[in-house]
């Protein structure tokens, strides 16, 4: 029998890396892509199927499905929608291009690329679509406004799809993640830097006490688990007969599902500034 196969994307780094190479130990196809040609280059040098990928190009996203199906013949068991990015900045600074970047990333490069993997599956009889979304998917914190709006919509877009996909044979799924060992605060930087004028803005001494966060090592917050965590939930997610809708990662994710559904908003305002540092972290 032919392997499982999957698509993941954002497989440079951090959870996408880890989740190519467990699931390639358990004997899947993966297709590990990633935007930077040396990255492709890279991923392969590991023994990994790589391909280029940019979630923010459609003629990149057509053509890497296309090269997928063709060595597959036509099937694809599973896509891990992971690869995109974090924009740092209090609301009131965000401009129209950082928000358009944020989700042209984060959420139209998925769906575009879901569209395209869709009428496989259903072909097929089966498929698993994996979206990688956050604790921040559904709990807001300060100055992460453009992040948090991307993952809030990206959790409003796969229950449409999950309901919409209803007896398929295709089940669509949220991993949230809390705070996990990645890259992801130094790939903010850039985007920070390019976006925010951070230092004529109101909001300069939270900014100041975020841009010491982004430059710690080690991780930032309490309750940070490596990208093995998040593996453990896709593997379930990719593998299990009845995979759930949901799979919070990291104590922060399952504390704040429950106390958002329990506490008074105005209590639960409060418990998210603080946890959040006042916007410092």
């Amino acid at each position: 029998m032919n392997p499982r196969s999957i698509l993941i994307t954002g497989c440079s780094s951090g959870i996408g890396h880890t989740v190519a190479h467990g699931l390639a130990a358990r004997g899947w196809r993966v297709f590990a892509t990633a935007r930077k040609p040396a990255d492709v280059e890279r991923l392969q040098a590991e023994g990994l199927e790589s391909l280029s990928l940019d979630l923010d190009d459609a003629a990149s996203i057509r053509a890497a499905v296309e090269e997928v199906l063709r060595r597959t013949d036509g099937r694809l068991d599973a896509l891990f929608n992971n690869g995109g990015f974090g924009q740092v900045g209090a609301v009131e600074d965000l401009t129209r291009a950082s928000l358009r970047e944020q989700f042209e990333t984060n959420l139209f490069g998925w769906i575009e690329l879901s569209n395209l993997v869709i009428p496989v599956m259903r072909r097929q009889g089966h498929g698993r679509i994996v979206m990688n979304s956050s604790v921040l998917g559904y709990a807001a914190f300060a100055y992460r406004g453009a992040y948090n709006a991307v993952k809030f919509a990206v959790e409003g877009i796969s229950d449409t799809l999950r309901h919409e996909l209803a007896g398929t044979g295709i089940h669509v799924v949220l991993i949230e993640p809390g705070p996990i060992v990645s890259r992801f605060r130094e790939n903010c930087l850039p985007h920070f830097q390019k976006h925010i004028a951070w230092q004529t803005s109101v909001h300069r001494a939270q900014y100041e006490g975020q841009l010491a966060r982004l430059n710690k090592p080690g991780p930032a917050v309490p309750f940070t688990l490596p990208p093995e965590a998040v593996l453990a939930k896709v593997v379930h997610a990719v593998e299990s007969r009845r995979p759930r809708p949901r799979y919070p990662v990291t104590v922060p994710s399952v504390a704040f599902w429950w106390l958002k559904r329990f506490l008074p908003i105005r209590v639960m305002d409060w418990v998210l500034i603080q946890a959040s540092g006042g916007g410092k972290r």
